[in-house]
């Protein structure tokens, strides 16, 4: 239904996403029928492989060299992984593998084909991949996923069922905590944190859980891909800066389910941090799909400077300073110009820092240039980063 700009390796690859991102669809539209697919959240083929890895052998035997085997949601039987090693270098098949997560993988012990396999990630729908009719307010209150985007008159229920089922298959079903009721509130907590520099004690207080046991959660949602904690820029410089992370989810829409608040009128606070999750998923997106690379900051001074997402386009050298885009965002349709103020601060205070550019986005119509400080409308700066214009 929709035409994603992930391409497809040509060579074996995993494929990482968060549940509900189209990872099988988008298999299926680029290996078609030819593959041979193994889904593991089919239970005749994950009891089978789960009691007998060796049985991939089996499935595959027909299949000739280069032919492409498809196993979706791969790290429910991370054993599997040695048999696809095995096959790959013994039958010269290729491979494409699916799941939620590289690094439970790793944290495992899976095998992870001693890098003959490389990695592609998949993001809920970008803008230029959605139908021109889903506005950007609707991504704002109910985010990008594609199951939300094709049917916007369910958006709230849809929702409502993703958190529910990956409370249920990735967290309980997976074993990845003792007891579900406390990651629940603390899912609960962390989604109204969603876009906030992270403080653990202030969670693990709302949440009613120990603060050793946010780590273990943060880290779950890191692991499956929900959430991501975005570091602090720290270019080392003569002021003091913050050094917490900020907690982002990978959609606005989870996060606002997560939270509970999907039946709830979006204030103004949280529609600022959900249009910064908007901008940073589509940043990301396009980082992964490009392969630029890029490390992405956000950067706050313990002055109040704030400066929403700092890209990182070269990293300092013996011979050459860091290179950085600073990026503002505000959910605002008239630009305020003391909006440019933290951006043009980090300019003029960091000899060992050159900013390279500076761009505020905003909800508003006008393209504005105020000294060396770029402002875009949204829309325009979307198309620009996805033409390649921005970095």
């Amino acid at each position: 239904m929709f035409d994603r700009t992930l391409e497809r390796p040509e060579k074996s690859f995993f494929l990482f996403g968060p549940r509900g991102t189209g990872k099988s669809t988008w298999l299926k539209a680029r290996l078609g029928d030819a593959a041979l697919v193994i889904d593991l959240l089919s239970s005749a083929h994950y009891l089978r492989l789960l009691a007998n890895p060796h049985e991939l052998a089996e499935l595959a035997a027909p299949l000739k060299p280069k032919s492409w085997v498809v196993i979706d949601e791969v790290q429910r039987v991370p054993a599997l992984l040695s048999e696809v090693h095995a096959l790959y270098e013994d039958r010269g098949l290729q491979f494409a593998l699916s799941g939620s997560s590289a690094r439970k993988l790793r944290r495992g012990g899976a095998d992870m084909l001693a890098g003959r396999a490389i990695q592609r990630f998949l993001h809920p729908l970008t803008s230029s991949e959605r139908p021109e009719t889903w506005s950007i307010k609707a991504c704002l209150e109910w985010g990008c996923l594609p199951g939300v985007v094709a049917e916007p008159a369910h958006a709230a229920d849809t929702l409502n069922a993703y958190v529910e089922t990956y409370l249920r298959q990735e967290i309980m079903e997976e074993g990845l905590v003792r007891k579900l009721e406390p990651f629940a509130r603390f899912l609960g907590t962390a989604g109204r944190y969603n876009g906030q520099v992270m403080n653990l004690q202030d969670l693990a207080r709302e949440a009613m859980v120990a603060r050793a046991t946010v780590d273990n959660y943060l880290g779950i949602l890191e692991d499956t891909l929900i959430a991501v904690r975005l570091a602090s820029y720290r270019p080392g410089a003569l002021v003091k800066e913050v050094a917490h992370p900020k907690l982002f989810f990978f959609d606005a829409g989870v996060a606002r389910a997560c939270a509970g608040l999907l039946f709830e009128p979006m204030d103004s606070l949280w529609k600022g941090a959900a249009f910064e999750t908007f901008v940073l998923g589509e940043l990301r997106a396009f980082n992964d799909y490009a392969r630029r690379h890029r490390d992405i900051y956000f950067y706050r001074s313990e002055g109040g400077l704030e400066i929403d997402f700092v890209v990182e386009l070269n990293k300092k050298t013996l011979e050459r300073p860091a290179r950085v885009l600073c990026i503002e965002v505000k959910a605002a349709k008239k630009w305020d110009s003391r909006w440019c103020k933290p951006a043009r601060a980090l300019a003029e205070r960091r000899p060992k820092v050159d900013v390279t550019r500076t761009i505020g986005v905003y909800l508003g119509e006008q393209r504005l240039k105020l000294d060396r400080f770029e402002v875009w409308p949204i829309r325009q700066f979307l198309a620009a980063l996805h033409a390649g214009e921005i970095f």
